[in-house]
């Protein structure tokens, strides 16, 4: 409805979203899913592992996994609490956002080692954990990353942010 995930008229996805399983994996929006108002299941892949180092991600499914699924991997790797990742696109919340809550250097960009490196160095050197349960990518315009323990505290994070940041 907000336009948080979508796709741009260039015909590039952006935004995603993904859920924790009970079996230590997670299910995240295929790419270039941004198009649809609604997913069904071929629109999701299956992510088993990752290798943040060797640059790999191990999923199964119908579709290709997120870019963006490394980034999501970490925070569920560091952070057992949660089980809901929302990556948003929004230009106004952006600017109003970068470095003034915490934030990824602009020197990671989306999809990359570096970027996933990023967030677990930001989870552990700030309180995003225990508080906000978002953050920027000042190297990913426009990109955050909202997190919640279920769907209804992701997306009550994700409401608030509309809400009270621009």
């Amino acid at each position: 409805q907000h336009q948080l995930i979508g796709m741009y008229a260039d015909g590039v996805g952006y935004g995603n979203i993904s859920q924790r399983s009970n079996n230590g994996t997670f299910i995240i929006s295929g790419s270039s899913t941004g198009q649809y108002a609604e997913l069904g299941v071929e629109h999701y892949s299956v992510v088993k592992k990752i290798d943040v180092d060797k640059n790999q991600v191990w999923c199964s499914g119908p579709i290709a996994a997120s870019s963006e699924t490394m980034s999501h991997a970490v925070i569920y790797q560091e952070c057992p609490e949660v089980n809901v990742v929302i990556h948003i696109h929004d230009a106004d919340l952006w600017k109003a956002l970068i470095h003034q809550v915490p934030t990824v250097p602009v020197t990671a960009k989306y999809g990359t080692p570096e970027m996933a490196k990023a967030i677990i160095k930001l989870i552990h050197s700030t309180h995003i954990r225990q508080r906000e349960g978002y953050f920027v990518m000042a190297g990913h315009e426009e990109g955050l990353m909202v997190f919640g323990k279920d769907m209804a505290q992701a997306v009550a994070r994700v409401t608030c942010l509309m809400e009270c940041s621009i």
